[in-house]
């Protein structure tokens, strides 16, 4: 038992020395990418709205023939 939490001690050491490596993002960084992913996901929104829409109107057209 007592291994076990000698385990999970140096996990937790390893781990928090790693993160202290890491380069972390600036708030204008993140920002920035929040605003860009939210423009990428409205443009895809929009592009599967249409292709939604024209798929919808070809196979009714189709169907009615």
């Amino acid at each position: 038992m007592t291994k076990l939490f000698a385990g999970i001690r140096s996990f937790i050491r390893t781990s928090m020395d790693e993160m202290a490596k890491c380069t972390w993002p600036g708030k204008q960084e993140v920002l920035e990418s929040t605003i860009l992913v939210i423009i990428a996901l409205v443009a895809t929104s929009i592009f599967v709205a249409g292709v939604d829409q024209i798929l919808y109107h070809a196979v009714r057209f189709v169907i009615t023939f």
